[in-house]
């Protein structure tokens, strides 16, 4: 009970601080420009994670270095969940091409600025909702942090609705069938609770990737999708033959996929990218 209070106070303090910086700024601010160790971004001025960061100096510079690993001066990357374009950009130059997905409209706009900021001509954005059909789909606009932004959680729960974000309607897509495009060498995949929508309206574009990068979160399995552990795995292609966690830079063969997730899922334990590879 004192950690859930705790949690809920450190969001309340994040939601305040937001709003104050948005009072002194003024309305007519809609985005701060700042450079970072991952280039030059414009970023939301109320986004204190991922714009936060970037204006303290760098986001994901980590993640980043790991990720250039998997890649070349010949791959095709595509991301689903680009945000402002903070792991992009910078892996950007390290590959022939990338398509971007991003759902949420006003980060996208933020993304487009980003492109043409750092001068970047090898990325193609989409302004989509990757999804396992087309259809209507209701999506949270969180302010404090964008990057949250996500799908209508199928569970309420105040960690995805602390800052009143507004919600809105986007069309959703599989991307089998809106990228003409099915051979990627990389393929990440970040979108807070909707990854295992997006894998199954994907199968082929993933049954074609070298490597795949997942969240896996078990908040966002009980609360956003409302699926369990199994459920998740169903959707993983079958190439793979062991995956990595980099939180704790532990590596497992394919076999043990169902005892570690699930020991994750009971243990409230996330990994903001787990690493599927074939070799």
């Amino acid at each position: 009970m004192l950690r859930a209070f705790y949690w809920r106070l450190n969001l309340g303090l994040k939601k305040i601080k937001s709003k104050r910086l948005r009072k002194k700024l003024g309305n007519n601010i809609k985005a701060i420009i700042t450079n970072s160790d991952n280039g030059l971004f414009a970023v939301d001025p109320e986004d204190l994670e991922v714009g936060l960061k970037l204006r303290s100096g760098g986001f994901g510079l980590q993640e980043i270095e790991r990720l250039k690993k998997y890649i070349n001066k010949e791959s095709k990357v595509l991301i689903v969940g680009t945000h402002i374009g903070s792991l992009a950009i910078p892996l950007s130059k390290h590959c022939k091409e990338m398509t971007a997905i991003e759902a949420n409209p006003n980060t996208f706009k933020l993304l487009e600025i980003n492109l043409k900021l750092n001068n970047n001509e090898n990325i193609t954005p989409h302004n989509i909702f990757a999804n396992d059909s087309h259809e209507k789909v209701e999506f949270l606009l969180n302010t404090v942090n964008s990057g949250g932004s996500k799908r209508k959680p199928k569970k309420s729960n105040f960690l995805y609705e602390y800052d009143n974000p507004e919600i809105i309607e986007l069309e959703s897509h599989r991307l089998d069938d809106f990228l003409p495009n099915h051979d990627y060498d990389l393929v990440l995949l970040d979108i807070e609770g909707s990854e295992y929508f997006a894998m199954k309206g994907m199968k082929e574009i993933l049954s074609n990737c070298k490597t795949l990068v997942v969240e896996f979160l078990p908040h966002h399995l009980r609360n956003v999708a409302d699926i369990d552990v199994d459920t998740f795995i169903s959707v993983i292609p079958g190439q793979f033959t062991k995956f990595q966690l980099p939180d704790n830079n532990q590596e497992h063969t394919i076999s043990e996929i169902k005892t570690v997730l699930q020991n994750m899922y009971d243990s409230n334990i996330g990994e903001d990218g787990i690493i599927f590879t074939s070799n």
